[in-house]
């Protein structure tokens, strides 16, 4: 509970300062409204279109709008050297980086239902036929990929081409997590009854989420001390 509790402490620092400046959503949030509006505008998706699409290009735009606020986790506490302050504090590094993943979390999930609002708003879409069951989806797939990056956010935190090395480690163990959010996704928004392969994909949601959470947590004191 202790532990929780500093975790949940460093996740509302984190979003403070992160409200307060809005470096990091303003530019994912642009990036996510660029991508959808240009295109919308240069392919004029039909319906059908959409349909087949529309969960691959969602989680391409939320994946990549992703490594421009988990950049910005562990590089926030570099000046004035804060992140050896807060390593030399009582916080154990476990709740660090779970804080700093659940920030990222919130943050993701910003920019998700900014960008649900202009899908469906520029792509025709009804995605409040299925409300709980995208919530669930976009939860559990988020938090798998706000785990990974304030991972390799913390792992590269003093890399100078950090901005490029967390991207280019990231997504490709991202790979499983994002076909099965895409697939369970389009699903739902094509309002489609669940079938047994949806089901297997959301068991991997659930599988990458339990095994990586796992990992960071009993890694964090190697990755963040070491």
């Amino acid at each position: 509970m202790r532990s929780f509790a500093q975790a949940l402490a460093v996740a509302q620092k984190d979003l403070a300062v992160e409200f307060r400046t809005k470096e990091s959503l303003n530019a994912a949030a642009a990036f996510a409204i660029v991508i959808l509006l240009l295109f919308s505008f240069a392919f004029d998706p039909s319906p059908e279109m959409t349909r087949d699409i529309a969960g691959g290009l969602l989680w391409l735009v939320f994946a990549f709008a992703g490594a421009l606020i988990f950049n910005r986790g562990f590089a926030r506490e570099l000046p004035n050297e804060c992140l050896d302050a807060l390593l030399a504090s009582p916080l154990s590094s476990s709740s660090l980086l779970f804080g700093k993943a659940m920030a990222n979390l919130v943050m993701l999930l910003a920019i998700e239902i900014l960008s649900l609002f202009i899908f469906g708003i520029f792509y025709n879409v009804r995605w409040w036929l299925r409300p709980a069951e995208l919530a669930g989806i976009f939860v559990l797939a988020t938090w798998g990929i706000a785990t990974l990056g304030a991972v390799f956010g913390a792992l590269t935190v003093n890399l100078r081409l950090r901005e490029l090395m967390v991207p280019v480690i990231v997504y490709p163990l991202l790979i499983p997590l994002l076909i099965a959010a895409i697939e369970l996704t389009t699903a739902a928004l094509a309002n489609q009854p669940l079938t047994a392969d949806q089901l297997l994909w959301g068991r991997v949601l659930v599988v990458f989420d339990i095994v990586f959470t796992a990992l960071a947590l009993l890694l964090a004191e190697t990755i963040l001390v070491n």
